[in-house]
């Protein structure tokens, strides 16, 4: 009989301690993993946004893919597993969400930027009008094919009237920040990025900004990614990029917030 009490009483810690696992595990939250894929011209601001929000969910991480946007769009297009875009062009966004690709409701936009010529500190350039001088031999561009940068920078030259006299010139990055470590380093003499790029950089300076109208509006539109593995967890998210405290972080980065 002694026995056999105490194999009851064993039965019965094993059973308390199964029931607490089990209600530990109902009270702890489930863990997501976030995949972004990000516009360049994005790295840092996005990066302080993440770890901003981490601190109060600490059961989201996240995986960046940082590219032009035209790579990441065809990323997408092609099934990456992504569950956010964030875009430097509303054409990438367009195409996207022509194709079904983005979860209704989900997208806006939300920041601005605007494009600027950039040389070395120590170059003489002082306007658009001087990249046709022979002493400009080399100008790093965003690949109009794929890097939204590019894209509005080709629109700028064209609007200018000098995109036929530089054609030559031009050399293409596989991103806006190509062009810009380009100029840094000296193997281009200048170079179009965002302002926000060269606002990260001691090496360059701002030559000249490009007018408004001379290329389409730099708005970057965010979005979920429809087919998404955390869904939920990522409109969450999105939605922490529109608050005060995520916008006052990309406006320190150089930003303008988007009107919505």
């Amino acid at each position: 009989m002694k026995t056999r009490r105490v194999s009851a009483r064993h039965v019965s810690s094993v059973a308390l301690a199964a029931c607490m696992l089990v209600l530990t595990a109902c009270h702890t939250p489930a863990h997501t993993t976030l995949t972004l894929s990000v516009a360049a011209s994005l790295k840092d601001a996005v990066a302080e946004a993440e770890a901003a929000y981490t601190h109060d969910h600490a059961d989201v991480d996240f995986r960046n893919n940082f590219g032009s946007s035209g790579t990441l769009a065809s990323q997408i297009e092609e099934g990456a597993p992504v569950d956010v875009f964030l875009s430097a062009s509303a054409k990438q966004m367009n195409e996207l969400e022509t194709k079904g690709l983005i979860e209704a409701g989900t997208r806006h936009n939300l920041l601005r930027n605007s494009l600027v010529l950039i040389a070395p500190r120590d170059s003489k350039l002082r306007d658009f009008q001087g990249l046709v001088n022979p002493s400009i031999r080399l100008i790093a561009l965003g690949d109009p094919a794929s890097v939204p940068a590019g894209q509005y920078g080709r629109q700028t030259l064209t609007a200018l009237k000098l995109m036929d006299k530089l054609k030559t010139k031009l050399v293409l990055g596989k991103d806006v920040r190509q062009v810009l470590t380009y100029v840094e380093t000296g193997n281009a003499d200048a170079g179009i990025v965002y302002a926000t790029d060269a606002l990260i950089s001691g090496q360059v300076r701002v030559v000249e900004t490009a007018p408004e109208s001379t290329h389409d509006p730099i708005v970057y539109p965010v979005a979920v990614v429809k087919g998404g593995r955390g869904e939920e967890a990522a409109r969450k998210f999105t939605g922490y990029l529109s608050s005060p405290s995520a916008q006052a972080i990309f406006v320190r980065h150089g930003f303008t917030v988007a009107a919505q």
